[in-house]
């Protein structure tokens, strides 16, 4: 909830496609092989029903969309089961499933600052992980069904209903891309679906577990295969070759560091990082400076264009002839924008450079806040350079 009120969801927008992508890709290759363990020493059965459950995932929406097609999947196979008193690994083998509905208590916890210090470490990093998976998931329905979705809402409602959950005994949870795929491509459009699914998984897991703990292990694999097949960018192997290399870094960096650390926030942090150390060493390099010379041969003009921030700057100070310019300089800056303290550094250093040869130098045409922040600094940052 905090981090809901605090705005958090509002930095959505500083995620690029190319992030996401990678967010995407990690997260059905994580989904892929979370079903692996459930393939391997089990019944050589398990195998055509897993096939079984993907053909008639994959063909039914060809003849009709009335019905799930995983949901169809999973009843066929079951059933198929049970008629054939198959041994198969099921739901039930996974450990026992509640009879009985949650009762409210508040936690037997002491209210005192040492226990907070304690919580609080690991409550935040969850909060911030499920916040981040429930955003990105949002953001990947929004452009999946061309609809926008209110993520500060998201946010809060996530805080409160992880309150709620800890109050009946139950776990702190997010929104799952997995589960979400799965209604998306079923036809939900609306918060109601995403409620009637709690409902019936209450209804289920309570009054039918014992039909629950029938279900084969088998259908569910083949529907979270489908899951990932269907959550995985294809498009983006097709193109690898033709996408800008640092959108294709980007990418590939995110994917490997979910992969590796298992965790998809830490995936879209690094990516997001990578993409700004790209993105800055990109628009540093636009920075032109060309110069003339007057006539009498008594000033030397530069004029810089560009982005002028911590990155520009440094390759700013080596453009300028401190040696051979004439006894006045001038450095135009109408066409550039002062970004942080890093450039007034630099221009200071420039000057000062000059200085200690005897030179002038005169900074002109700085706009507004470009004026206001070398006024506001310069003379300030000595020893940058």
């Amino acid at each position: 909830m905090l981090l809901g009120l605090a705005g958090f969801a509002r930095l959505m927008r500083f995620i690029p496609r190319s992030v996401m992508v990678g967010f995407v890709n990690a997260l059905a290759i994580l989904i892929f092989t979370a079903q692996l363990p459930y393939l391997v020493d089990v019944s050589w059965l398990v195998y055509p029903m897993v096939a079984a459950g993907l053909a008639i995932i994959f063909l039914l929406p060809r003849f009709t969309t009335a019905i799930p097609a995983p949901l169809v999947s999973i009843v066929v196979l079951t059933g198929l089961t049970v008629a054939a008193a198959l041994t198969v690994p099921n739901v039930g083998d996974q450990g026992e499933l509640p009879d009985s509905l949650p009762f409210f208590g508040i936690p037997d916890l002491p209210l005192t600052w040492e226990t907070l210090t304690i919580i609080a470490p690991y409550a935040l990093g969850v909060a911030f992980v499920g916040l981040m998976e429930s955003l990105m998931t949002a953001k990947l329905v929004d452009d999946l069904t061309d609809t926008p979705s209110n993520k500060t809402r998201e946010s809060w409602g996530q805080g409160v209903a992880n309150v709620a959950s800890g109050l009946f005994g139950g776990m702190g949870g997010c929104a799952m891309i997995g589960q979400t795929m799965i209604n998306v491509k079923s036809g939900a459009r609306t918060r109601l679906s995403t409620f009637l699914s709690g409902v019936f998984l209450l209804i289920m897991v309570v009054a039918l577990g014992d039909i629950v703990a029938l279900i084969p292990m088998a259908a569910l694999v083949a529907v979270m295969i489908f899951v990932a097949i269907a959550t995985f960018d294809w498009h983006s192997l097709r193109t690898i070759h033709t996408m800008p290399r640092s959108e294709t870094i980007v990418m590939v960096s995110t994917v490997a560091v979910t992969l590796i650390t298992h965790n998809l926030a830490i995936g879209v942090g690094v990516g997001v990082l990578v993409a700004c150390v790209l993105f800055a060493r990109r628009v540093a390099h636009l920075v032109e400076v060309t110069s003339v010379t007057d006539p009498d041969g008594g000033t030397r003009v530069y004029s810089v264009h560009g982005a002028l921030f911590f990155a520009s700057s440094n390759d700013l100070y080596t453009q300028f002839d401190y040696a051979g310019d004439p006894e006045n300089v001038v450095i135009d800056l109408s066409g550039a924008h002062v970004w942080d303290a890093s450039t007034v550094a630099a221009l200071d250093a420039i000057t000062h450079k000059y200085a200690t040869r005897g030179k002038t130098v005169d900074v002109v045409g700085l706009n507004g806040h470009s004026a206001s922040r070398y006024e506001r600094h310069s003379g300030q940052l000595a020893g940058a350079h």
